[in-house]
């Protein structure tokens, strides 16, 4: 037998060669990369130039994630609900929002508080399991009022707390309490409270003398109480005793009791006692309170020593988290413990 090996021409009408395909597609390819890699270069550039916008303009945090916000906030928050003075609930509970501090701007930390009053939604900024990807968890709280940081302190008092003064002033007994983490802002928003009570207080007072003659003095004590010690603060911190009598009152025994004649006169007693207040710095505040503070504003009626009514402004000493105590020494850290064991009373 005889075989013979013969080339052969591609049949009529077979498909031509694929090699100008292929190098079609290689080239599409590249073309292709070249682009994502033209605009990924693009992307970091214009989120180099936001990120310093932003820290230029004193905006700190991840760039993607304020980005969430944002559209979160422009897309999902609800409107605000306007505030409107509390009636005549027994409990309300307000909170309000502080500025990122100039610390947490060193940190770049984000702004993850979203304020719309009755609502605060917290955002928490997390990676999902690949590690790379971001995406937020939003929670909602619903209190009786919030509110964020460009609202003032005259705001706050209006809505919460001036419909008390009226209710002390007609025989009543009303607290107010300042609770938070440290450095959260409760000093400074109860010191601008007890200058709205005062100035109030005052003039309601005249009016009600001027309409129906009645005469009422006000007096007025503030103590602290500090690492289990209760301390005069209108009294070189003269250490007090806290008994309970036999109707099962709480009384503090030799506190001092100044009386105001006038409203320049309250506002003095009671910067007094807040510059006696313990304070110490920690590693969130650098003038930190370190006790809770009981400003009580007795009103009496004029010559028979009687209490009409009573006004007390609570100043709770900041509760503090393991990471905030870290840099403490031994003083600050049993300091801390005792705050934390004694705001839970509180709960």
């Amino acid at each position: 037998l005889h075989s013979e090996k013969m080339s052969r021409a591609p049949a009529a009408g077979a498909p031509a060669p694929a090699k100008k395909n292929t190098l079609s597609e290689i080239q599409r390819l590249q073309r292709e990369r070249d682009e994502r890699r033209r605009a990924m270069e693009q992307f970091k550039v214009d989120k180099a130039a936001e990120d310093q916008r932003n820290k230029d303009s004193g905006v700190s945090g991840d760039v993607d994630f304020l980005r969430m916000i944002k559209v979160f906030r422009e897309k999902s928050v609800p409107d605000e609900v306007p505030h409107l003075p509390s009636g005549d609930s027994k409990i309300c509970i307000c909170v309000r929002k502080r500025p990122i501090s100039a610390k947490e701007v060193a940190r770049d930390d984000n702004d993850s508080i979203t304020c719309t009053n009755p609502l605060i939604i917290v955002h928490d900024c997390k990676l999902k399991v690949d590690g790379i990807s971001k995406y937020l968890d939003n929670t909602s709280f619903e209190f009786d009022h919030t509110f964020h940081e460009d609202n003032s302190t005259d705001n706050i008092y209006d809505c919460a707390v001036q419909p008390l003064v009226d209710f002390v002033v007609g025989g009543g007994r009303a607290t107010v309490f300042a609770y938070g983490q440290t450095g959260s802002g409760k000093t400074f928003t109860m010191q601008g409270i007890q200058g709205f009570v005062a100035d109030d207080l005052f003039a309601l007072l005249q009016h009600n003398e001027e309409e129906n003659g009645a005469q009422v003095d006000v007096f007025v004590s503030y103590f602290e109480i500090y690492g289990g010690r209760c301390q005069d603060l209108l009294n070189s911190r003269q250490r007090l005793n806290v008994r309970e009598d036999g109707g099962g009152e709480v009384v503090v025994s030799d506190l001092m009791e100044l009386q105001a004649d006038t409203v320049d006169a309250l506002h003095n007693i009671i910067e007094t006692g807040n510059r006696n207040r313990t304070t110490h710095a920690t590693e969130s505040n650098e003038e930190s309170s370190r006790s809770h503070a009981i400003c009580q504003i007795a009103l009496k009626v004029r010559g028979r020593d009687k209490l009409l009514g009573r006004f007390s402004l609570i100043d709770l000493a900041g509760s503090e988290r393991g990471a905030d105590t870290k840099s403490h020494n031994r003083q600050r850290r049993m300091e801390g413990a005792e705050i934390n064991k004694s705001l839970l009373a509180l709960k």
